[in-house]
């Protein structure tokens, strides 16, 4: 029995032209939002590092200067950046012992509360 290749319809060529259309599109427009949402955590990340090395220059140079403050206040080549890691010793002891993880889960529950579905277009 031989195949007759003329039993496609004009019809039927249209709506598979149709079909391959759509999903052409479809497929562009989840590239487009993959796209999208990989630059905004490309730009969140970079941010976010920028402001945590700013953050941590301006915390150096504080600590330093509150160092050579108490340094000249008391005399001393040394008791204030002694006194400075003493600061930052009880800081990181009250960390330690007595801030728990259920705080910092909580405040980032609440800040990053349903922003999947806030940032999507699609939704409405």
């Amino acid at each position: 029995m031989a195949f007759n290749n003329d039993a496609k319809t004009p019809h039927n060529d249209s709506l598979f032209g149709n079909l391959k259309g759509y999903l052409d599109t479809r497929i562009d427009i989840l590239r487009l939002e993959a796209q999208e949402k990989a630059k905004t955590a490309f730009v969140g990340a970079a941010h976010g590092i920028t402001l945590a090395v700013i953050g941590l220059f301006f915390l150096i140079f504080v600590s330093v200067f509150a160092g050579l403050a108490l340094n000249s206040a008391l005399d001393s080549p040394f008791w204030g950046f002694g006194i400075v890691a003493g600061f930052y010793l009880l800081l990181l002891i009250i960390f330690l012992v007595g801030v728990d993880k259920k705080v910092f889960q909580g405040v980032a529950d609440k800040l990053l509360d349903n922003t999947i579905y806030k940032s999507d277009k699609r939704q409405a």
